[in-house]
């Protein structure tokens, strides 16, 4: 097994569903960072996540409870919670329970995805999901892009691997012509690490054999800790994709990718094409190769670096601390060092 030594309860945001699985009424049972959850749609059409089970007896809220209103209703004795948790009905009682609470976690809906904010230590969002169209500066919108949900996700549960490889994978270079099979090697134009939100920028140069005129191309991403991750890609296919790893115990994650194929010029199609569909297939067929790698690597600190590699990596992993909780102080963080290398 590669269980990694990292903590596997950092501090961010992180998908655990796409908006169109729960619907108004819907209670959807998941588990997460070691926890029973729901998450449910009120009538009005807010979402709330609990964890699962009422604070009266401890009945699972996700095996016959109800939604009614804006609450969700207890199968055992029909106690009614609201969306932040809080007890509003004893239906033989006068008066709610006012000193009980589940715990709910704050939640947001963006890019066709349900995020939640956990914290071990129970503190409030410090940073937002960014927004895959608005946050990239340009002018597109998703009205020129096809809906990716359903038919361009992938959705792969229980596999032992950690956030943090997949915010590795963008600053590593030398895989794509090994994992990808690409005629090309990225070329970073920027890494910022300064803040919880991240950015990693690269141009594609082709090898001149392959490539007769040049194309412009490259790749932007956003990463908001270690959880939510977007990219903005231009040149050969346009396209926005969407990875998202969220833990699911103390040593396996779920995997979540979702893509946005820019539209063929004049289509205005409800639903995605087969071009698009091809197009998605393709991207999901590449971000497959590598679930496959990080679902059987081991974590290595520190990774014996080349010259090349340092800066990324070295960068990234410093970063990357910051979003684990106090629990995981004793792991061993030295800077990644250099390897030996002819």
């Amino acid at each position: 097994m590669a269980k990694t030594p990292l903590p596997m309860e950092p501090t961010g945001w992180f998908q655990v569903a796409w908006c169109a699985e729960i619907t108004v009424g819907a209670v959807h049972r998941m588990k997460y960072f070691g926890r029973e959850m729901v998450a449910w749609r009120s009538a009005s059409g807010e979402i709330a996540v609990f964890d699962a089970y009422c604070e009266h007896l401890g009945a699972h809220l996700g095996y016959g409870g109800r939604v009614e209103g804006e609450n969700i209703v207890c199968p055992f004795h029909g106690w009614e919670w609201n969306r932040e948790g809080r007890n509003v009905c004893i239906p033989y009682e006068s008066h709610p329970n006012k000193g009980r609470r589940i715990r709910s976690y704050p939640v947001v809906e963006r890019n066709e995805a349900v995020w939640i904010w956990f914290d071990t230590q129970g503190r409030a969002p410090h940073f937002e999901v960014p927004d895959i169209f608005a946050d990239f500066g340009d002018d597109k919108t998703a009205r020129d892009y096809y809906r990716p949900v359903p038919a361009a996700t992938l959705y792969r549960q229980g596999l032992e691997l950690h956030p943090q490889y997949v915010l590795e994978n963008g600053v590593d270079f030398a895989h794509f012509t090994v994992v990808h099979k690409t005629p090309f090697v990225p070329n970073f134009t920027r890494h910022d690490f300064s803040g919880p939100v991240s950015f990693v920028d690269f141009t594609i140069a082709f090898d001149a054999s392959i490539a007769e005129n040049d194309i412009d191309s490259g790749v932007e991403s956003i990463n908001a800790g270690l959880g939510c991750t977007v990219t903005k890609s231009w040149g050969m296919v346009d396209n926005r994709t969407m990875p998202a790893v969220t833990p699911v115990d103390e040593s396996t994650s779920d995997v979540r990718f979702t893509v946005w194929v820019g539209r063929e010029p004049g289509d205005d199609s409800a639903e995605i094409t087969r071009y698009g569909k091809t197009m998605a297939a393709y991207i999901i067929e590449q971000f497959e190769a590598d679930i496959h790698i990080w679902a059987h690597q081991r974590y290595s600190d520190p990774p014996a670096l080349s010259r090349k590699e340092f800066d990324g990596f070295t960068a990234l992993r410093t970063w990357a601390a910051q979003f684990y909780p106090d629990n995981g102080a004793d792991l061993d963080r030295r800077p990644a060092t250099q390897g030996r290398t002819s």
